[in-house]
């Protein structure tokens, strides 16, 4: 299997530069969430990604293929699973995924048995034999899912794949994704929901102003100061605690606790042990906003790398800045 590396890639739309310096790499076997304001670039890149888009600049390689040079190996390898992806209203949904299975070349049994098969994993067995005109956004959200899973790829693509989920079924999109990368698969996935992100993916690529964040950024944003969340069975005693600790000031006190902007692990640790050491009855403790969403407001705040000559100025984390075609807002 392979993964993909993106090596200092551009795409403009005549003036408007939508991804102006885009690098990284997700091995096999890890989920790497693609994270931006809307505008960032982000489905402008993917679509690169997935061969639909050729880059300006740079290069990209998907399980060692060049997209441009080689697409239909790349299309071989990936799964995509883009925001919105129509369906063929009239068919079943057991006949969409059979047909999309012969697309890829597999046999007419072969391709009834791997669409059983993806009706079972994504739960759309009530409604296999139902034509697809009558699912609701988030059933079409899992049939797309099958069909980018239908011929068994090494890397997988997906924008916004818990978009119209109820709970249970974002559950077990969350499983079904680290199972796969538990199998040595490749996935990218892009999502505003920061915090579905967290309990998929295993590492991250910001993206602002068409630009990829740097590791050196989003290693020193990881360690800049956070507000961590405390909840106590005796919220008065915690109020009085937090203001004899001198965070009276800076502390904010709300129904669910309080919130404290902290400095470190470390300075978390010691306000913790003060708390349980003046008998304050502490239930909670932990940092108010997850690793990802923490990273993206802290680059957020310090804005995105400079332009290179010759190009648009960047535009800040904070600014969506114009949308590039096919670039969708929430």
């Amino acid at each position: 299997m392979g993964g993909i590396t993106v090596e200092g890639v551009a795409r403009a739309f005549g003036d408007v530069h939508a991804v102006r310096d885009a690098s990284f790499s997700v091995e096999p076997g890890h989920v790497a969430g693609l994270i931006g304001p809307n505008g960032a670039g982000k489905t402008t890149l993917l679509l690169m990604l997935a061969t639909l888009l050729a880059p300006d600049a740079g290069t990209i390689r998907i399980a060692g293929h060049d997209p441009v040079a080689e697409p239909r190996a790349v299309r071989e390898r990936i799964g995509w699973m883009p925001d919105a992806l129509g369906s063929w209203p009239s068919l079943t949904v057991r006949d969409a995924l059979a047909t999309s299975a012969r697309m890829y070349g597999l046999t007419r049994d072969a391709a009834s048995a791997r669409a059983a098969e993806l009706i079972d994993l994504v739960d759309l067995a009530p409604l296999a034999d139902r034509p697809t005109r009558v699912l609701s956004r988030g059933q079409k959200q899992r049939l797309s899912l099958a069909r980018a899973l239908v011929h068994d790829p090494d890397v997988l693509l997906l924008d916004e794949p818990a978009s119209g989920l109820d709970p249970a079924a974002r559950a077990s999109l969350r499983e079904l994704v680290r199972r796969l990368a538990g199998e040595g698969k490749t996935l990218l996935v892009s999502s505003h929901v920061l915090a579905e992100l967290e309990e998929m993916a295993d590492t991250a690529v910001y993206l602002a102003g068409g630009v990829t964040a740097a590791a050196d950024a989003v290693a020193r944003a990881g360690r800049s100061a956070r507000q961590w969340r405390v909840r106590s069975l005796d919220p008065l005693r915690l109020d009085e605690a937090l203001t004899a600790a001198g965070f009276g000031a800076v502390a904010r006190i709300d129904n669910l606790g309080a919130v404290v902007p902290l400095s470190s692990e470390a300075d978390a640790a010691q306000l913790l042990a003060h708390l349980v050491g003046v008998g304050v009855p502490v239930s909670s403790f932990a940092p108010a906003v997850g690793d990802l969403e923490h990273v993206f407001l802290d680059l957020n705040r310090a804005g995105p790398p400079p332009a290179a000559p010759g190009s648009d100025a960047a535009t800040p984390f904070g600014d969506s800045g114009p949308a590039a075609p096919g670039e969708a807002r929430a």
